[in-house]
C-alpha cells in the first residue's frame, strides 16, 4: 500500500490530509497560512508540517507516492502559478518548489478545480464521467470534468465559470474588472447586493428592512417564512443561476451539476428554484443534467489534491 498527502491551500489556513492509495482519508489537520512578506513562509511551513507528521508516526519516505496541492490562483499543467493575489505570490513553479522542500513529487492545480475533482471522485459526482461543479461562497468558483478528466485549460484558468457574463447592462464592476459576471449576482455577497438594490427600488413591506447587516441566509430564511420581497430577490438569483448553468451545460453536457459553497446550505430550496430557469435556458439535448449538493464539505479540496497526485504518480 502506498500513501500520500492532499493539501488545500487557502488564504487563512492550509488543510493537509493523509490518504492511502484507495482514497481513504486517514488523518487531517490544519496550519495557518502566513502571508507576510509575499507568502515566503507558506511552502516551508507546509513541508515542515508534513515532515513532522511523518516523523511522529514513523512513516517511511518510500511509502509516499507524492503530494497534491490546490492553490487559490491559476496553475498550468507544469505546476506554474500565475499569481495568487491573496497570498502575495507572483509567477513561479509551485510543484517544483514544494517538491524540493519535501523531497516528494508534487502535482498542483487551481483550488476550485481540485475541489471539483474531489467531489467527482468521492463526493456528489461519483459514478459519472462528465460533471460541472460550482461553489457559491464569497465568490463563485467551480470546476469541470469532461470524460473523466479535469479541465485545466491552456493557461490554468479553465472553468472560471464565476466570470461568465449574464448581465451586459451592469454598471458596477466585478472584482475581476469586467461587468455583469455571475459572481455579482449568485455569490453570497452578490445575493445581498441584489437584495439591497431590490429593497431600495420598491416599497414592498419586508422583514428584511429591519435587519441592519443583512446576510444571504437572512434572505433565504425570510423567503421560507413567506416574505414576498425575499422571494422576489431569490427569483432574480434563480434566473441568473439558471441562465448561467444552462449555458455551461449546453457546452459541457454533464450528467450532474454539483453545487457547493456556503450558499448551498439553502439545500433543496436552492435547487428547486434554479431548475425551472435552467430548463428555460439550456439546450434541449443537455437538459437531463441532474442537480445535487456537494457532499465532502471542506474536505473536497484535500481529496481532489490527493487524486491529482494519485493519477500522476501511482504506478
Amino acid at each position: 500500500m502506498k500513501y500520500g498527502f492532499g493539501i488545500d491551500l487557502g488564504g487563512t489556513t492550509v488543510k493537509i490530509a493523509y490518504f492511502d492509495e484507495t482514497g481513504k482519508m486517514l488523518d487531517k489537520w490544519e496550519i495557518p497560512t502566513v502571508t507576510d512578506n509575499g507568502g515566503v513562509q507558506i511552502l516551508p511551513d507546509i513541508a515542515d508540517s508534513i515532515r513532522q507528521y511523518m516523523a511522529g508516526y514513523g512513516i517511511a519516505d518510500s511509502s509516499i507516492l507524492g503530494l497534491g496541492i490546490g492553490v487559490p490562483g491559476p496553475v498550468n499543467a507544469k505546476g506554474v502559478v500565475n499569481k495568487c493575489v491573496n497570498l502575495g505570490w507572483g509567477v513561479f513553479n509551485i510543484a517544483q518548489a514544494l517538491s524540493e522542500r519535501t523531497g516528494f513529487p508534487v502535482k498542483a492545480g487551481n483550488d476550485a478545480n481540485v475541489a471539483a475533482l474531489g467531489e467527482f471522485w468521492k463526493g456528489g459526482g461519483q459514478g459519472c464521467e462528465n460533471m460541472v461543479f460550482v461553489t457559491l461562497g464569497t465568490g463563485v468558483g467551480g470546476g469541470i470534468v469532461v470524460e473523466g478528466k479535469l479541465l485545466h485549460g491552456a493557461h490554468g484558468s479553465g472553468a472560471e465559470i464565476g466570470h461568465l457574463v449574464v448581465n451586459p447592462n451592469e454598471t458596477v464592476p466585478c472584482n475581476c474588472g469586467k461587468y455583469g459576471c455571475v459572481e455579482q449576482y449568485c455569490s453570497a455577497t452578490g445575493i445581498v447586493r441584489l437584495g439591497k438594490n431590490y429593497l431600495d427600488a420598491c416599497d414592498t413591506p419586508s422583514s428584511l428592512r429591519a435587519i441592519e447587516n443583512m446576510t444571504c441566509k437572512d434572505i433565504f430564511d425570510a423567503a421560507k417564512a413567506g416574505d414576498a420581497a425575499a422571494a422576489a430577490i431569490l427569483d432574480q438569483v434563480y434566473n441568473y443561476m439558471g441562465m448561467f448553468l444552462g449555458n455551461v451545460c449546453s457546452v459541457v453536457n454533464p450528467e450532474v451539476v454539483v453545487i457547493g459553497g456556503g450558499v448551498s446550505k439553502a439545500g433543496d430550496m436552492l435547487i428547486q428554484g434554479i431548475e425551472p430557469y435552467f430548463q428555460k435556458y439550456v439546450f434541449h439535448a443537455a437538459s437531463a443534467a441532474r442537480f445535487t449538493l456537494a457532499s465532502l464539505g471542506n474536505d473536497a479540496g484535500a481529496y481532489g489534491a490527493f487524486k491529482l497526485a494519485l493519477d500522476e504518480f501511482s504506478v
